[in-house]
């Protein structure tokens, strides 16, 4: 059986990976690859994140029929924090075509195989923590700024956000801290999945490494983030049908990221670690 280890990561790999400096061009090569990878079979990449959508309106649903309104835009923004996990299955498609091994939509379900998955529990709930605990913070400005009385209607909530002074407070507010929350997740997850499914070094070497890949590279990894958010945006712009598309582009495309942030190992080590 696989040793059960989540902080220090398996013996033949416990170390922390070299990072490469990458360009700007890098990042859109990845973007490319990435939609490369879903073009080689983009009838199950929809249906396998036909979810995303679906998820996307139960929950506008949710909140407008349980006076839940304020919490809408916070849970939609949300997914950004935790959409690395969520796209665990696409990274395990990407390094399977890579190998030039069967890419079948079954196969994104075989990550639950992995000898990391304890330390890919611990860090996804290092995501759903920080996910909390933006939800908490937007829900605790509503209310500082409108009481705790949620508002009657959609119409309502849209007068309340738009023409007063306290509604452009908490675009203003909600938005500020959205980023630090939205910056903390790119920088510690980065490439913290990619890297566990590729080789076992453990949840802190993964954040660790997410973060000095972050700093070496600010500027690609900000762009990146910038396209992820934007991406997102479109996806929920159109009524959430886009994420079943931009999902699976996004996931493939971090993967090949880390292939160009992450130095790899030597063939024997890294054939001995797959």
């Amino acid at each position: 059986m696989a040793q059960f280890h989540v902080i220090a990561g398996a013996n033949e790999t416990n170390v922390y990976p070299d990072v490469r400096r990458i360009s700007v061009a890098d990042v859109f090569a990845a973007l490319r690859e990435g939609l490369d990878d879903f073009w080689d079979k983009p009838s199950h990449y929809v249906f396998l994140c036909l979810i995303y959508p679906i998820a996307g309106l139960v929950l506008v649903r949710w909140t407008s029929g349980a006076n839940l309104l304020p919490l809408l835009f916070p849970l939609m923004s949300g997914f950004a924090l935790i959409g690395p996990f969520a796209a665990l299955g696409l990274y395990e498609i990407s390094r399977r075509r890579e190998l030039n091994l069967d890419t079948s939509w079954k196969h994104a379900l075989e990550v639950r195989q992995s000898p990391a998955i304890p330390s890919i529990v611990a860090v996804g709930v290092m995501l759903l923590v920080l996910f909390v605990a933006w939800i908490l913070v937007a829900q605790a400005l509503y209310t500082n700024l409108f009481g705790p009385q949620a508002p009657e209607s959609i119409s309502a909530f849209v007068n309340q956000v738009f023409n007063t002074s306290e509604g452009q407070r908490m675009i203003l507010l909600g938005n500020g801290i959205g980023f630090v929350f939205a910056v903390v997740a790119l920088c510690t997850t980065v490439i913290a999945f990619p890297l566990l499914l590729d080789r076992d070094v453990g949840a802190l070497a993964a954040v660790v490494t997410s973060v000095k890949a972050a700093w070496i590279n600010p500027v690609p990894i900000a762009l990146w983030g910038l396209i992820v958010a934007a991406l997102l945006l479109v996806g929920f712009l159109t009524l959430f049908v886009g994420l079943a598309i931009f999902i699976p582009v996004l996931g493939h495309a971090t993967w090949h990221l880390y292939r160009k942030l992450i130095v790899p190992l030597p063939r024997d080590v890294l054939s001995q670690a797959r």
